[in-house]
C-alpha cells in the first residue's frame, strides 16, 4: 500500500481509500491571471504522477482541480490591459491547459470554476456568520480563526505563535479583529465585478472557493487534498478551518510538494525577480525533459531548475528515445515482474520517484546486457514504467509535423504575403504554444519540435533513425 507524508500528521501514513477501489483527490488549481510558471509545472506533474500511479494500481481515481476565474490579480491585469476580467481569465485558462498538455499532465476529472459556485459560497458564509465563526468588518466578512480549536494544524504552529509572527497590512485588513482572521466576502469597489449578498455587493474570498467545491464534488471525508507547500498555510489551513466550523468532515490526508528554488536555494518568485519562464523553457527544450527532472527529485524536496539541469534531463530523454528505437519490438509484451515489483516498492515508499526512475534506468542497462526474451521483458518493463505510469512517452522514431501544424504554417505564410503581421504573429504564438520552434526561411515558415536541430537531428547529433553521424565527417 502506498504511504505518503501527511502534512497534518507530520509523518508518513498509509493512503487508504475512503471507499474500496475508489480514490478521491483535490488539488488546488490556477488563478488564471498570467502565464504558468515553473512552480505550476512542478505541482501539476507531481500530482499527475500520483494520480497515474493510483489508476495504474487499479483504483478508480476522481481528480478534481479548480480554476480561480475571479480574483484581485485578474482584476488588476484586466484594468492594466483594458480588457474585461472574463477576457483575461479565458485567455490565461486556455494557455494553462495548452501548457499542461505539453508537459504530459492529464486533464482533471472535473475543473470547477469559482464563478459557478458563488451561490454555494454565500450559503457557507451565512452559515459561518450565524454560527458565530464570522463577522462583518470594514471591507467585508471575515472568519474568526480563534473560533475553532486547533487552528494552525497545517502550519504545525499554535494560533498564538501565528498571531505573534503575523504581519498585517492596514489597508487590506481594516476591520479585522485578529491578524489570523481572513476574508470570506470582499465588498466590491466601484466598477468591479460583483454579486449581491446580505452584506453588500462583492465577491468571495479565495479561501472559500476550494472548501465549497471540494466538498460539493467529492463529499465529506474525501481521500486527499494536495498542492504546493506554499499553500499549506494559510490557504489550506483556512479551507480546513471553514469546514470544521461548518461541521463538515474535510480531507482525510494532506500532501504538499516542495518548491522550485534558484541556484542559491531561495524560493523563486516574481517579487524576487529570480524566476525562469516555463514557456520559454518548453520552447527551448523537449518538454519531456522538464517532466523527467521533476521525477528525478523527491516531491517533498526543493528543486532548482536551470538551463544546465534541463539540458542534462534532455540528454537523458534522448538516451531513452534511443533505447526505445533499439527495443521497439518489446512494446506490448509482458514486462519483467521483478523490475515492476522493485519499481512499486519505491513508489509506495512516499512516492519516491527518484528511486523509482533509477530502477527504470537500471533496467535499461540490464536489457542491453541481456539477450533474447529476457532482454525484451526487461525492456517492456521500462516502457511500462515511463509510459504506463510516469507519463513520459518514449519516441522510437522522429516524427514530422502533423497536418494541422503544417496547415498553420501555410496560413502564416499567406498572412505574411498579404502583410497581415498581426495574424502572422498570432499563428507563430499558437505554434510555439503547441511546442513547435518557428523559423523563417527562403521557402517560408519552417517548424520543428522543441529540442531538435534544423536538419532534423537531435541535439547530440543523433539521426532520425537513432544512429550517430560518422565521426570522420565523411
Amino acid at each position: 500500500m502506498l504511504r505518503l507524508f501527511d502534512t497534518a500528521l507530520g509523518a508518513v501514513a498509509p493512503l487508504e481509500p475512503r471507499q474500496p477501489g475508489r480514490f478521491s483527490m483535490y488539488v488546488c488549481g490556477p488563478t488564471v491571471s498570467g502565464e504558468p510558471h515553473l512552480g505550476h509545472g512542478r505541482f501539476t506533474v507531481t500530482w499527475d504522477v500520483l494520480r497515474r500511479y493510483l489508476t495504474w494500481t487499479g483504483l478508480d481515481v476522481r481528480f478534481v482541480s479548480n480554476v480561480t476565474d475571479i480574483e484581485d490579480k485578474i482584476l488588476a491585469r484586466a484594468a492594466a490591459e483594458g480588457r474585461s476580467p472574463e477576457e483575461v481569465a479565458s485567455h490565461y485558462e486556455a494557455l494553462w491547459w495548452r501548457t499542461l498538455d505539453r508537459i504530459g499532465v492529464l486533464r482533471p476529472t472535473e475543473t470547477p470554476h469559482a464563478t459557478a459556485y458563488v451561490t454555494e459560497m454565500l450559503e457557507l458564509i451565512e452559515r459561518l456568520v450565524d454560527g458565530g465563526h464570522a463577522y462583518m468588518g470594514g471591507n467585508g466578512v471575515y472568519f474568526a480563526a480563534d473560533s475553532i480549536d486547533g487552528y494552525g494544524l497545517l502550519a504545525r504552529q499554535s494560533i498564538e505563535s501565528l498571531i505573534a509572527g503575523a504581519r498585517v497590512e492596514v489597508d487590506e485588513d481594516a476591520g479585522k479583529r485578529s491578524p489570523t482572521d481572513f476574508a470570506l466576502w470582499k465588498l466590491a469597489k466601484e466598477g468591479e465585478p460583483s454579486w449581491p449578498s446580505p452584506w453588500g455587493a462583492g465577491r468571495p474570498g479565495w479561501h472559500t472557493e476550494c472548501v465549497v467545491m471540494s466538498l460539493d464534488l467529492l463529499g465529506d471525508g474525501f481521500d486527499l487534498h494536495a498542492g504546493g507547500l506554499d499553500l499549506s498555510f494559510p490557504h489550506h489551513e483556512n479551507e480546513r478551518a471553514q469546514a470544521v466550523a461548518a461541521g463538515r468532515t474535510f480531507a482525510r490526508r494532506w500532501a504538499h510538494n516542495g518548491m522550485i528554488v534558484d541556484q542559491g536555494g531561495e524560493k523563486m518568485s516574481k517579487s524576487l525577480g529570480n524566476t525562469l519562464s516555463l514557456l520559454e523553457l518548453l520552447d527551448a527544450y523537449d518538454p519531456r525533459a522538464f517532466r523527467l527532472q521533476i521525477l528525478q527529485a523527491h516531491y517533498r524536496s526543493p528543486v532548482s531548475v536551470s538551463d544546465s539541469t534541463i539540458a542534462a534531463a534532455a540528454a537523458a530523454v534522448e538516451r531513452l528515445d534511443n533505447f526505445a528505437r533499439e527495443f521497439s519490438d518489446a512494446r506490448g509484451i509482458n514486462p519483467d515482474e521483478d523490475v515492476i515489483e522493485r519499481f512499486c516498492e519505491r513508489m509506495d515508499d512516499d512516492l519516491d520517484t527518484p528511486a523509482a526512475v533509477a530502477v527504470a534506468f537500471d533496467a535499461v542497462k540490464s536489457a542491453r546486457a541481456d539477450s533474447g526474451d529476457r532482454a525484451r521483458a526487461v525492456a517492456a518493463a521500462v516502457f511500462e514504467i515511463f509510459e504506463g505510469v510516469l507519463g513520459l512517452d518514449l519516441h522510437d522514431q522522429v516524427a514530422g509535423p502533423p497536418a494541422a501544424a503544417l496547415a498553420q504554417a501555410k496560413e502564416r505564410d499567406e498572412a505574411r504575403a498579404r502583410r497581415d503581421w498581426a495574424r502572422a504573429d498570432e499563428i507563430r504564438a499558437e505554434l510555439q504554444a503547441d511546442g513547435w520552434i518557428v523559423e523563417d526561411g527562403p521557402e517560408g515558415t519552417a517548424i520543428r519540435p522543441s529540442g531538435t536541430s534544423p536538419d532534423g537531428t537531435e541535439p547530440d547529433g543523433t539521426q532520425p533513425d537513432g544512429t550517430q553521424p560518422d565521426e570522420t565527417g565523411e
